[in-house]
């Protein structure tokens, strides 16, 4: 095994449907799960139930810096080796009514605190000299989005962005990826507004949405000691998009 204490590894939006395929692939592969939430917890603590010794729920509002403080004073303490950034915070403002402070918002939970939780889980991984970072995005971000997820879309294009910082950690064996995912089977696409999936499903090559499973296993793949060789990239799961 290339890492040889506890594998821990921190999912930001644990709750949401694809959190929870990850959190049970991870579980799976007998590693400790600490799964953040902001709200509605119910499915996270069914799955606390079954694995009480290695999943760990912690409760934080990415857009409370108060908030975001308690949340890391508790993660700190862990030895993360696994950061995935699923956080996927949609307003259904349109672009011809969207605000200032409403994309602020969007941006500071999809992407900026999330990139600031992960400056500080990279510290420890520096330590260990190992590490694997991976950021969700949006297939939104290469067609621009819906109307009504303009600021969705534009959240997380700026998750594309690495820093030459995160570049440089490589030779430690910090792996730091990107995956623009596609079309999926979850509550979060049927809370757009005005989308006509099966419109939209017609568009994607190969005719069909992906599953949550599907979608859970990739991230595992980049974000475990799966992935010895990949770092640096953006890579689409999108069906053919």
């Amino acid at each position: 095994m290339i890492f040889d204490r506890k594998k821990k590894v921190l999912i930001l939006g644990a709750s949401s449907d694809i959190g929870l395929s990850v959190i049970k692939l991870f579980l799976k592969k007998n590693w400790e799960v600490y799964g953040h939430y902001n709200s509605n917890p119910s499915n996270l603590n069914k799955l606390k139930k079954l694995f009480n010794k290695r999943l760990f729920l912690v409760k934080a509002d990415l857009s409370n810096q108060n908030s975001v403080k308690v949340f890391l004073r508790k993660i700190k303490k862990e030895n993360i080796i696994s950061y995935i950034n699923l956080v996927g915070y949609l307003d259904n403002k349109s672009f011809e009514n969207f605000t200032i402070e409403s994309l602020v918002k969007i941006v500071k939970i999809n992407s900026i605190t999330p990139l600031f939780i992960q400056k500080e889980i990279t510290k420890k991984m520096i330590k260990q000299k190992f590490g694997r970072i991976l950021n969700i995005s949006s297939i939104g971000v290469k067609y621009g989005g819906s109307k009504f997820s303009f600021s969705y879309s534009f959240s997380k294009n700026s998750i594309e962005y690495f820093p030459k910082y995160l570049k440089d950690l490589t030779h430690k064996n910090i792996l730091n990826n990107v995956l623009r995912v596609g079309v999926v089977n979850t509550k979060l696409l049927k809370k757009v507004k005005s989308k006509n999936i099966k419109k939209r499903v017609s568009l994607i090559p190969i005719k069909r949405m992906a599953s949550r499973e599907e979608i859970a296993k990739s991230i595992y793949n980049l974000a475990s000691e799966e992935n010895t060789y990949i770092s640096g990239e953006i890579i689409s799961i999108a069906g053919g998009e």
